[in-house]
């Protein structure tokens, strides 16, 4: 795998403690849940990946990342983000251990199968992800997505589907966000601009979308 000029081009600070190595904490300490409605919900757990400033570096350079074009209004530009995609399970994890430790649990601890992982790259304030839902296929009756956030923390920004009062979420340095039940489907989800940001890596662990 190469890295892109885009994202070599990435102002990136590690911390003092960047050379830590990434570890998963299987025991999901301090990890606490939000009831969105009756059948809606998120699980936050503040720093479960340590040493996660190893593991951005890692992905930031090792990774393909790619450019995709949307429409908005009457053409088609560059969304204002990196993104790429992994397929991971048990006999394919591929150069990150700390990526198949963190799927493993994830897995058990919400007893699904994780199967892909789609990364996003945010290079600075200026990237970001408007208003929207997750495309999942209908006959998965209660999707789970993890969100495991690396690097500078950003807000992620969640409210019922069409509008309505949102919640906030600040996520980075190795924070998870797990959305479970109908939240994928009622509630939509955004990071918004700023004026000025650190780099961050999003990695959204899905199951039965490969």
């Amino acid at each position: 795998m190469g890295s892109s000029p885009s994202a070599s081009a990435v102002a990136w600070q590690p911390s003092l403690w960047a050379d830590q190595t990434t570890v998963v904490d299987p025991s999901f300490r301090g990890l606490a849940r939000i009831e969105l409605d009756e059948v809606s919900w998120v699980d936050q757990c503040p720093g479960w990946l340590s040493g996660s400033d190893q593991a951005f570096e890692e992905l930031l350079g090792d990774i393909v990342w790619s450019q995709r074009r949307r429409w908005m209004y009457d053409r088609e530009v560059d969304e204002p983000r990196l993104t790429s995609w992994l397929s991971v399970d048990e006999s394919a994890s591929g150069a990150y251990q700390w990526l198949e430790d963190a799927r493993a649990a994830l897995s058990a601890h919400y007893d699904v199968r994780f199967d892909s992982v789609g990364l996003n790259l945010y290079r600075d304030g200026s990237d970001s992800v408007a208003w929207h839902r997750d495309r999942i296929p209908p006959e998965i009756a209660d999707p789970v997505v993890a969100l495991v956030s690396l690097g500078q923390a950003r807000t992620f920004l969640l409210r019922p589907h069409g509008g309505g009062k949102s919640s906030s979420f600040r996520l980075g340095h190795g924070d998870l966000l797990v959305t479970g039940g109908q939240t994928q489907r009622r509630f939509e989800h955004s990071v918004p601009k700023l004026k000025a940001s650190g780099a961050r890596i999003s990695l959204a662990f899905r199951h039965g979308v490969s």
